[in-house]
């Protein structure tokens, strides 16, 4: 499987232009597919803010962002916590994700 594991992803800084704007501290995956749908992370203001999958670019040291708006406030992320899963919940060893958002266990 092409990809990389999540806990590496999971340390990448979220910046736009260059500008570190959070860090991810959960992905979280839909209820029936093992598909990320975004991810959990605590903005520079202290806040925890919803990183939608679909908007984020993951590069080789940084999660990059085309517009800090992307960003989805804590109260108005219930929607996708309401249809999701930890990825911790998905009981692999050590899971890894890849450019489409599929969350598997490494290939050997």
């Amino acid at each position: 499987m092409s990809g990389r594991p999540v806990a590496e992803v999971l340390g990448l800084p979220v910046r736009f232009h260059g500008i570190q704007l959070a860090r991810p501290v959960d992905a979280l995956v839909q209820l029936d597919a093992d598909q990320v749908v975004g991810f959990e992370v605590l903005c520079g203001d202290g806040k925890h803010r919803f990183l939608p999958f679909a908007v984020a670019r993951i590069e080789r040291d940084q999660i990059a962002l085309d517009s800090a708006l992307t960003l989805i406030d804590h109260g108005d992320a219930d929607y996708y916590r309401r249809r999701s899963r930890r990825v911790a919940d998905l009981g692999f060893g050590e899971p890894w994700v890849d450019e489409r958002g599929v969350v598997s266990e490494p290939s050997t």
